[in-house]
């Protein structure tokens, strides 16, 4: 999308967000696991990358306590809309603030959007105030122009800003040495990885099998209402990528039984079963129709960058028939 100096009102917010450079660098580095999580998931669906950077402009990538007929979760989606993206949304589960869910119905409705528009600023315009309101500026006053970057629509300012903040956002991730900042790395072992679970259990329990706080697995997986989490809702966990094989190797040690605590949650009257015997993981995989990178680290629970350093991949282009490391080789 546009660059820094497009439209003087992105430059301008550029600089608001890194008037305190050292405050803006900590804000970032405190929300880089996520936003990594959100540009695997982007990449995807071939989502233009400004958008990895929405759930700032939405909430800096924080989930603000629920509130009933209030939009929620980092994407700050309403309950309707969570409807129509497919999100569920009830007193066990809330969908929007799964952190995989949320990122791949929303990709997936503005890869839908830009499919419809062709041009991402409108689709971002159909995020933030409906499709049914852009079709109708549409017929009204036809596409916008390239220029100005800023659609001159008249659309609220809400919605304006909010592409203009996007953009600026943007604008600082493009050129971070002009606004003073240096952008912060993620290592590995930080990155968040989605890890398959088949069995209900109590969240102290799960956060004892990965080795971290109840409040930090619960902040990661705050879509769980309850302090259960409900496989039925959702098979899986999404954890930092250093504490995975500690999570596994707990639910393997674990005795195939199950006590009356574990059985039943006094809020969720949930019932649990006892864990199945985990199967061993494979290797290698092989690169068959229809596969993508995002995909095969999705499905072994690694991240895009270990996929790439294991095979040597500078980019993410596979080949049919291509054998993939997908495991430490140690």
């Amino acid at each position: 999308m546009a660059d820094c100096d497009a439209d003087p009102s992105v430059l301008a917010q550029a600089r608001r967000y890194t008037h305190n450079p050292q405050q803006f660098e900590d804000q970032l580095r405190e929300v880089l696991p996520r936003l990594i999580y959100v540009q695997q998931v982007a990449a995807q669906y071939d989502v233009a990358g400004e958008f990895v950077l929405l759930p700032w402009v939405e909430s800096h990538f924080q989930s603000p306590p629920v509130r009933n007929h209030q939009p929620a979760g980092m994407w700050q989606i309403m309950p309707v809309t969570a409807g129509s993206m497919g999100l569920r949304v009830d007193g066990r589960y809330d969908g929007r603030l799964d952190v995989p869910a949320a990122a791949n119905a929303v990709m997936k409705l503005l890869k839908q959007y830009h499919d419809q528009f062709h041009d991402w600023r409108v689709a971002d315009y159909a995020y933030n105030a409906g499709e049914f309101s852009v079709r109708k500026f549409i017929q009204k006053h036809g596409m916008p122009a390239d220029e100005p970057v800023i659609p001159k629509w008249p659309v609220r300012s809400v919605t304006r800003e909010h592409l203009t903040k996007l953009l600026a956002m943007a604008c600082v991730v493009r050129e971070p040495a002009r606004f003073d900042v240096s952008l912060p790395t993620l290592p590995d072992e930080q990155h968040l990885v989605q890890v398959k679970i088949t069995h209900s259990m109590p969240m102290a329990r799960a956060a004892d099998h990965a080795g971290i706080s109840v409040n930090t697995l619960k902040d990661l997986n705050a879509a769980f209402r309850s302090d259960m989490i409900d496989a039925g809702a959702a098979s899986y966990l999404l954890l930092p990528a250093s504490h995975v094989d500690q999570f596994r190797n707990a639910l393997l040690a674990q005795p195939q039984t199950t006590t009356t605590d574990d059985r039943r949650d006094s809020t969720t009257n949930m019932a649990v079963t006892s864990p199945p015997v985990a199967k061993t993981q494979r290797k290698t995989h092989t690169v068959r129709p229809g596969d993508s990178l995002w995909q095969i680290a999705h499905d072994y629970a690694v991240n895009v960058t270990q996929l790439q350093r294991w095979n040597h991949l500078r980019g993410n282009t596979l080949k049919l028939g291509q054998v993939l490391q997908v495991s430490d080789a140690n």
